[in-house]
């Protein structure tokens, strides 16, 4: 059996999005061929959400090993309140340790903590060990660039060149890319032309049958009640950004000029933000604009994952905003399809998000473009509104054989699919001259 070293800082019974591909793999590893070692950071050191239920779902059989980190009410002081960065010198030093005490056949990045990924080089170099990152968002992200100052988040610039220097001294000596987006992957090729030439696989996040099996036995009650047994729920759960909000208000400009019977509906937008004790509700303050109020109800402070899950169970309609940027795919796009409920969603045209609304037949998306404006946005919307008016009425008959495709079962065996043509005896040579690129970095083209 292969063995996997995988690092993941976020870990059950932390709930963070990043560390729910790895959750969700576990079970399937070994009867595939390989063995999992997990290395991640102990709860005590990690500022989020905490969900004990999650811990269930990892089997006890998987070896787990959680490091210290600097505590963030130290580091805060200096500026610094990155886990990958206060977490950086304990996970090098007990990952160093099992790499020597172990053979390992590969390392598996699968965090949204970059500055983690700057270990597999290092690691590449001592044990000769390769190794895989898996992009579930931008690391050196351009956007703010060319936008003004003053819509720049703080310390951009540091932030930015930080972001810039270690993802340029990382990427091109991965061996291989998993990543959620398409656009992710030809990005990191177009700025590296060593990547031109390294295995890549485009994997979206998957859903679990386990987890919705265990919002029944454990009879987990979702986090809305419908005003009366007439109300039309449409829900949204997770995190809004701002990005999110132009989309949302094209919606309820649609639906403010297109539905005559309003009050049968209510709107509710659950667990907005990352942070506990956050009391900003941006989605009612939008629906005020529209003299909505009344129809929506904004719970911010993250909610635990099954309870998330039954609250999709208990929807009429989902309702999924997503980002006018093509490269940006939900994470939770399949368990909303999973939970049968129809769904109605506004994207950009060439996400990923539309081949899986379209290929489960599970409900309505509206394609919109990086340079629509609000105006037309809204009329895109608006042309949808007939239908969306009949949603809730339809039951969805997804195409089963092609959501189980997305299954975590079947994520795996591609993962590990991945993981066995890294390994390979075939690309061990390209490898071998991949290495020389730490001396001859132009040897890098050969492979």
């Amino acid at each position: 059996m292969k063995k996997v070293l995988i690092i993941s800082p976020h870990f059950p019974p932390v709930n963070a999005p990043d560390m729910q591909r790895v959750r969700m793999s576990l079970p399937f590893y070994k009867a595939m061929g390989w063995e999992p070692v997990v290395l991640c950071v102990a709860a005590d050191y990690v500022s989020g959400f905490m969900d004990e239920l999650l811990s269930e779902t990892v089997p006890d059989d998987i070896e787990v090993h959680k490091t210290k980190a600097w505590p963030e009410k130290l580091t805060r002081k200096f500026g610094m309140g990155n886990l990958s960065l206060r977490a950086y010198y304990h996970l090098k030093k007990k990952g160093t340790e099992l790499l020597q005490a172990h053979q390992f056949d590969l390392v598996f990045f699968s965090t949204s903590q970059f500055y983690i990924c700057t270990l597999g080089p290092h690691w590449k170099k001592k044990f000769g060990i390769p190794f895989i990152i898996d992009m579930q968002d931008p690391w050196r992200n351009d956007f703010y660039l060319h936008q003004h100052s003053s819509k720049r988040p703080a310390k951009f610039r540091l932030m930015y060149a930080l972001d810039k220097q270690l993802e340029a001294s990382t990427m091109p000596f991965a061996n291989g890319i998993i990543s959620v987006s398409q656009a992710y992957i030809d990005t990191l090729q177009q700025r590296y032309h060593q990547l031109k030439y390294k295995p890549t696989l485009l994997l979206p996040f998957g859903t679990s049958s386990q987890d919705f099996d265990l919002v029944y036995q454990k009879n987990i009650s979702p986090r809305i009640n419908k005003k009366n047994k007439k109300e039309i729920s449409v829900v949204y759960v997770g995190v809004l950004n701002k990005f999110f909000m132009p989309l949302i208000k094209a919606f309820f400009t649609a639906f403010s000029l297109s539905i005559t019977n309003k009050d049968d509906y209510h709107f509710y937008f659950v667990g907005t933000n990352y942070y506990d004790g956050i009391d900003e509700k941006p989605v009612e303050h939008l629906a005020g604009e529209f003299d909505m109020s009344h129809l929506v109800t904004e719970i911010p402070n993250r909610v635990p994952y099954f309870s998330a899950l039954a609250t999709l169970l208990y929807a009429d309609v989902l309702f999924i905003p997503g980002s006018t940027d093509a490269g940006y795919n939900a994470s939770k796009i399949y368990n909303n399809i999973q939970s049968g409920k129809p769904i109605f969603s506004i994207f950009n045209e060439k996400s990923y998000v539309k081949k899986a609304i379209d290929e489960n037949n599970a409900g309505i998306f509206v394609g919109v473009h990086e340079n629509d404006d609000a105006a037309t946005m809204a009329d895109k919307v608006i042309k949808a509104m007939p239908a969306f008016k009949e949603l809730h009425l339809k039951v969805i008959d997804s195409n089963q054989a092609m959501l189980q495709d997305y299954m975590a079962e079947a994520m795996v065996e591609k993962q590990v699919a991945f993981f066995d043509r890294i390994v390979s005896k075939s690309y061990r040579l390209k490898a071998a001259v991949l290495s020389l690129a730490f001396v001859f970095p132009l040897t890098e083209c050969l492979v």
